[in-house]
């Protein structure tokens, strides 16, 4: 208990899915949260949930591709809470397409969210954490950030260029001695929302989850939580020699 006490978070996308559990878990660890998402109602609830005082917990609408929202929210949680320790870039979108099939328009959508989002906020922590002792920015990757899928073109190029741009940014602020980590962790396939959509493309959800279960040697899908329990130990000081690196929790996916 208490692996994060005192520290302040922010983790987008936290109105459901890995996001939800991630914001639950840390704050049940000690630290006060800042729940982005765009989706108010379920993002508020999330909040409320922690903590409905609003002493330990805000909720605040973030569209992460906005990087004017990004100087807000950052801005919001320091004069609310004092700082920032860490940052959970967790929010993404999905894209079911080939190449050949995907559209420009769509690709754009898609990056936005999942790539440029996480550069801007990075670049937002950084700044809100090289002069008050450093912390934790941790990026949710994925399994397709790592291997290629010939029906997630758009998908794989934004979570692989998560990956290396975690690498990057973690180099840069261990060379300028900031005490900022920066590490991206690598999901398989959980059973959130965002899959279950997926699961359903083909018109029979319970199917698509058997097919997605196949790929895990594990012999099961995810569950938030255990992404959740990733994204705690890489926040925590226990992971303090840890920057730069993947945590993957795939379930045996990418062994094979």
């Amino acid at each position: 208990m208490n692996r994060v006490e005192g520290k302040v978070a922010i983790i987008t996308g936290a109105a459901k899915g890995i996001g939800e559990a991630a914001a639950r878990l840390l704050a049940d660890e000690g630290a006060k949260v800042v729940v982005t998402d765009v989706d108010a109602a379920a993002g508020r609830a999330v909040a409320d949930a922690i903590d409905a005082s609003g002493e330990n917990a805000l909720f605040l609408e973030h569209d992460v591709a906005d990087e004017g929202a990004w100087a807000s929210v950052v801005e919001k949680t320091v004069e609310k809470f004092g700082g920032l320790d860490i940052l959970v870039n967790n929010a993404g979108v999905a894209s079911t397409a080939s190449v050949e099939v995907e559209t420009l328009e769509k690709w754009r959508w898609l990056q936005s969210i999942n790539l440029d989002a996480v550069f801007i906020g990075t670049q937002a922590a950084i700044g809100a954490m090289k002069d008050s002792g450093g912390g934790s920015i941790v990026n949710v990757s994925s399994i397709e950030g790592l291997v290629g899928d010939p029906n997630l073109a758009a998908y794989n190029a934004s979570k692989g260029g998560v990956r290396i741009f975690t690498k990057s940014s973690a180099l840069h602020c261990a060379k300028s001695g900031y005490g900022i980590r920066v590490n991206s962790v690598h999901p398989g396939y959980i059973w959130t929302p965002m899959v279950e959509a997926v699961a359903g493309e083909g018109g029979d959800v319970d199917a698509g989850r058997e097919a997605l279960v196949a790929l895990h040697p594990i012999g099961r899908l995810g569950r938030p939580e255990e992404i959740a329990n990733g994204i705690l130990f890489l926040a925590s000081d226990e992971a303090s020699f840890v920057t730069g690196s993947e945590l993957v929790i795939d379930g045996g996916y990418t062994a094979q």
